[in-house]
């Protein structure tokens, strides 16, 4: 038998996600959420020309802003996921969502080509997070407002090294949840001023959170393991519920391109 080719860390997302594509677009944790209800309240308000929604994922970005923006362009390195978003969009009658595929470090984009950059849940994936804000900085209009969402890691190892753990475990393509000191650093770096932090806590339901990427059975044993060996302070900050559901900390950057 030959071994099997080496794949990229990008081709190992898009091969985790793609085929889970509908399984995203239908996520009730991805679909609702205050921090969405936010961006959609932000993007009411400023009424953006162009948005960009970096690493769309399920579309849920891009169907919250696309009512109140010019054009929105959903980008995601998995076509099947650029397909699911695109049916998506068409069935809620948004004419105004295009789609496109590629990286987060290398934007197909001009300097200052949108006028607003949103991204949800996607970058604890990238490669190099410093280099996919830089290139948002790039292609974001001067004063133009970027708002990334992620999960982050908690500030003492023990529940950031659990939280690491938990994560690859589901999902073998997981990059890293950063601190959100390390968002703001990143975020200053690329040439970004931070305007507004927000910090939420999201529970997740355990069966539909390892179903929705396909864990095997042996990592999600291997998860439950874990939370049974647990600390009682780590229990305790991740809210451990009697069915393996927990709760995560999650944070919202809103920057101006400085």
């Amino acid at each position: 038998m030959s071994a099997a080719m080496p794949r990229s860390h990008e081709a190992h997302v898009a091969e985790m996600f793609g085929p889970q594509a509908a399984a995203y677009v239908a996520s009730a944790v991805h679909a609702r959420g205050a921090d969405l209800e936010a961006l959609g309240a932000l993007a009411q308000e400023l009424r953006p020309a162009r948005l960009l929604d970096l690493g769309c994922g399920g579309g849920h970005v891009s169907f919250t802003a696309a009512p109140f923006c010019g054009a929105v362009v959903a980008y995601d390195l998995s076509p099947d996921m650029l397909g699911a978003v695109a049916a998506e969009a068409s069935a809620r009658g948004l004419t105004n969502i295009s789609t496109q595929e590629g990286v987060a470090e290398r934007l197909p984009f001009a300097d200052a080509s949108f006028d607003m950059v949103a991204s949800r849940y996607s970058a604890h994936h990238w490669r190099d997070v410093p280099r996919g804000l830089a290139e948002a900085r790039r292609v974001l209009k001067a004063g133009g407002v970027a708002v990334f969402m992620d999960v982050i890691a908690p500030d003492w190892p023990v529940a950031d090294t659990f939280l690491q753990t938990v994560e690859l475990l589901r999902d073998p393509s997981h990059g890293r949840d950063y601190s959100s000191q390390e968002w703001e650093r990143f975020a200053e770096g690329a040439g970004f001023r931070v305007m507004r932090t927000a910090q939420r806590r999201m529970r997740l339901e355990f069966a539909s959170w390892v179903a929705r990427i396909r864990t095997p059975e042996l990592h999600v044993a291997a998860i439950r393991s874990l939370f049974a060996g647990a600390s009682a302070d780590v229990a305790a900050h991740f809210e451990f519920e009697p069915d393996g559901s927990f709760t995560l900390d999650t944070l919202t950057l809103e920057l101006e391109a400085a």
